[in-house]
């Protein structure tokens, strides 16, 4: 069946065989005589069909398949009047005209029975096999008296579990919903709604991920003129009033015929016309439609040398659209798809895209998992060593997806997820460090690699390290990239201080910054868990199901410790080391801002925060003036006897070698300790440098910050005035 067709009616192309209808085979074995003498008419449809793919295929199964069917199903009828044995019929069709083997063919005859029946999986498993069974329960639904409103997402987990052990369950349910969708018209108008907003939102997703590109725009299609009737009717007209302006489809395709065989290259050349959801969004794209933007050329050859040598003539004698060209072939998408894209102008400026593929790339792109027969079959016979069967065409999505649905116990988390996840409709691939690779969703960040590769011990992860660079966790990660994690129980490396981590600031806290996707390392007695701000980079559902457990399972911390009982009017900030601050707040928690990272002698006031804790700015800090503005009241604020403080320093300096070094000498020779230090990536021969300083007294501070403008290299030493650019 053609994945791209211009209305329900067209036609069919197949390379030395007389093509099949299957929309106008569907609706005679539906509109026909209701006489049994004609349903054998329709087995012998799929036998042919069957034939045609697979010549040496034994129909007796199919035959003893289809007895048992039309004798369950025997008095039953479908909405629409016909005898219900035309649907499995029509079902069993789709699939044989995609080229399934004789065992899905075997199993769609009878995905109902079981249902819908007398009939019991273990007489299916009896007369047919473990196989044939496994994949008719695996599209049976289940029963509603049993779970309610939760049948229908537990129907679909359970059909997903399947299909992650033998993908041609999936097939079978695809081929099943298209022949519903074309006769949905029986059905009342809020039901064809629903039906077909599950089937946008989940059968086509999993269409398009399996390479079912033959199902999946027909589904498409179908979808299109139930829940958007105006722009079907709207798209239909511009259709049957199709652009005459600039030379046509059937012009280029002669010329570019011609050009192929001056070059001696063997190739067939046809025109693929859009299907509506395609021109719709074609014309919403491009405005006025012409001539050439109602289809495709597909270009089939026989060896994949063939299409690069058609790219070549073609790129050669016609003016080549560089932003259009696409390789599939030499990296092929996550469904199976191969082909190459292009678009080449004529002498008169007209565009027109060209597919360029093998008849074998051409089978798999219409049919995808379908086309691949039995992914199971024995290899010579021979069955996996392990009693596992090699399954390939089992790609990263369904695997992550069969991961997260485990821990997804409750029916509405699982199918809003479910909806949520087949919506990112395009994959990457990532290198571990230790040369592994993980798949992930375009978008995803370093959270989602974390919890892909370590599961639940990713919650204690710190940082990450993206081609070879500190990174934060908020970092999206794309195509190719290299990515190591670094989690709070393995060893943090000695760059993750004076390289690339944040640093913790006057008074941030540090699991704060590094959890919450800022590029800060976690203090060592941070308990290892994960912060909420995490659940706005997290992409995939595997990381953010995860991350609410985990948080649910420890609302303590999304509380803010309590400071320590303090006499009222003198108390300290709640961090270790910093000066005391005495506030007019009694039994305060106070805390020192880490934007101008305030010490004695300078002149401070404060402001309270959320939760009644009090933080101290430098009075020129730009905070004072921002919330002065918003009419928050200042609290006095002076300070206390301690002469320790802590401070956040920023270093710039041309980049030389030990220069770091030398840097971190000075402090130490002026009694500093160094509580984190970050060093930013060089820009342009200069280096930003971080300190946060833990000084014995604060009036050593001036003496400390000249000591380090004095080493060679350093321009310029000053406080923090304002937040670090994450």
């Amino acid at each position: 069946m053609s994945a791209e067709a211009t209305s329900p009616g067209a036609r069919s192309r197949r390379r030395g065989r007389t093509s099949i209808d299957l929309r106008r085979l569907g609706r005679a074995a539906l509109l026909g005589p209701a006489s049994r003498d004609r349903l054998p008419d329709a087995i012998g449809h799929v036998a042919d069909a069957h034939r045609a793919h697979h010549p040496d295929a034994d129909l007796l199964v199919l035959g003893k398949a289809y007895v048992l069917a039309e004798m369950s199903h025997r008095g039953q009828f479908r909405k629409s009047g016909e005898p219900y044995i035309t649907h499995p019929l029509a079902v069993t069709l789709i699939l044989a005209e995609l080229g399934a083997e004789t065992t899905t063919l075997t199993a769609s005859l009878l995905h109902d029975t079981v249902e819908d029946t007398d009939v019991t999986l273990d007489q299916v498993r009896a007369e047919f096999g473990d196989e044939v069974c496994y994949l008719v329960d695996g599209v049976t639904k289940l029963e509603k008296v049993d779970y309610g409103a939760a049948a229908e997402p537990e129907t679909f987990r359970k059909m997903l579990v399947a299909t992650g052990n033998d993908v041609r369950v999936m097939s079978i349910k695809l081929a099943d919903r298209l022949h519903n969708m074309r006769t949905l018209g029986v059905m009342r108008p809020e039901k064809q709604a629903r039906i077909a907003k599950v089937t946008h939102d989940v059968l086509i997703p999993l269409a398009e991920r399996l390479g079912v590109q033959a199902l999946k725009t027909e589904l498409e299609d179908l979808v299109f003129a139930i829940l958007q009737p105006e722009e079907y009717e709207r798209t239909r007209t511009v259709i049957a009033d199709r652009a005459t302006t600039g030379p046509s489809l059937d012009t280029i395709a002669v010329e570019v015929r011609r050009t192929l065989r001056e070059a001696d290259i063997t190739a067939e050349v046809v025109i693929r016309p859009r299907h509506f959801v395609s021109v719709h969004r074609a014309r919403l794209k491009r405005g006025e439609m012409r001539g050439t933007d109602f289809g495709r050329l597909l270009v089939l050859v026989g060896e994949d040398a063939d299409c690069y040598a058609v790219l070549g003539e073609l790129h050669t004698c016609f003016t080549p659209v560089i932003s259009e060209f696409k390789d599939f072939i030499a990296a092929p998408k996550y469904n199976l798809y191969q082909s190459l894209h292009t678009a080449v102008a004529g002498p008169d400026g007209a565009v027109v895209e060209v597919l360029i593929r093998t008849h074998q790339m051409h089978k798999v792109a219409e049919a995808g998992v379908v086309a691949l027969g039995n992914p199971y079959a024995p290899v010579d016979g021979a069955e996996p060593a392990d009693g596992e069967r090699a399954d390939p065409t089992r790609p990263g999505w369904l695997s992550r997806l069969l991961e997260w649905q485990e821990a997804a116990t409750d029916p509405d988390t699982f199918w809003t997820t479910l909806r949520a996840d087949l919506a990112q409709d395009r994959e990457i691939s990532v290198f571990l460090a230790d040369g592994g690779m993980l798949g992930l969703p375009a978008g995803a960040t370093c959270v989602d690699a974390a919890y892909a590769q370590h599961g639940d011990g990713a919650h204690g992860c710190i940082g990450a390290r993206v081609n070879g660079r500190l990174a934060t966790l908020s970092t999206v990660l794309v195509d190719g990239d290299t990515v190591q994690l670094l989690l709070a129980h393995g060893p943090v490396p000695e760059t993750a201080n004076d390289r690339g981590g944040d640093t913790t600031g006057g008074s941030g806290d540090s699991r704060d910054g590094a959890r919450g996707g800022g590029r800060g390392t976690q203090t060592q007695d941070a308990a290892p868990g994960p912060s909420p701000e995490w659940l706005d980079h997290a992409r995939t559902p595997a990381a953010r199901i995860a991350i609410a457990g985990w948080l649910a399972a420890n609302p303590e911390s999304l509380k803010v410790p309590a400071a320590a009982p303090r006499a009222p009017g003198a108390v300290t900030a709640g961090r270790r080391g910093v000066a005391n601050v005495v506030v007019d707040v009694p039994e305060a928690t106070v805390r020192l801002a880490g934007c101008c990272t305030p010490v004695p002698p300078d002149a401070v006031t404060g402001f309270t925060v959320r939760g009644g804790a009090v933080t101290v700015h430098r009075e020129e800090c730009p905070a004072v003036a921002r919330m002065t503005a918003l009419g928050r009241s200042p609290v006095t604020v002076s300070w206390g006897d301690e002469p320790e403080c802590r401070v956040t320093l920023y270093a710039e300096s041309f980049g030389r070698p030990r220069l770091l070094a030398d840097l971190t000498e000075a402090i130490a020779t002026a009694g500093a300790a160094i509580v984190s230090a970050n060093v930013e990536p060089p820009s342009e021969q200069r280096v930003r440098h971080t300190y946060t300083l833990q000084l014995p007294d604060a009036a050593g501070l001036p003496g400390l910050m000249r000591a380090m403008r004095d080493v060679p290299g350093v321009f310029d030493v000053r406080r923090a005035q304002h937040e670090p650019a994450s």
